[in-house]
């Protein structure tokens, strides 16, 4: 398995996600999305699998405070160029990727 993490030191669900990889001794890569966003290339395969409409945290303080709720915007230039907008944490395991704290999947991955 090469497990990647998208998230935020602050998030309570990032934070449950990486200690249930610890936990059970499975190896992954933290990328913090307060320091790197995803690259284009990232976005279109997560995006691919889960679909844009689950990336975007439309609840979030980063939401509100680019006042996105009255605005049309483009929502995937948008994360690319503010990588604080993603709902996280985003598990990535080559071509399968979750939204969220999803253990009951990544029990499937092997």
């Amino acid at each position: 398995m090469n497990i990647q993490i998208f998230g935020t030191r602050k998030c309570q669900d990032t934070r449950k996600t990486e200690r249930y990889f610890k936990e059970r001794a499975i190896p992954f890569h933290f990328v913090d999305l307060a320091v790197r966003g995803l690259s284009k290339g990232e976005l279109d395969k997560v995006k691919a699998a889960v679909g844009l409409e689950k990336l975007v945290d439309k609840a979030g303080k980063e939401y509100a405070r680019l006042n996105l709720r009255y605005m049309v915007h483009d929502s995937e230039k948008v994360l690319l160029d503010h990588p604080l907008l993603f709902n996280t944490p985003i598990v990535r395991n080559g071509n399968q990727v979750t939204v969220g704290y999803c253990p009951e999947i990544w029990q499937g991955w092997s």
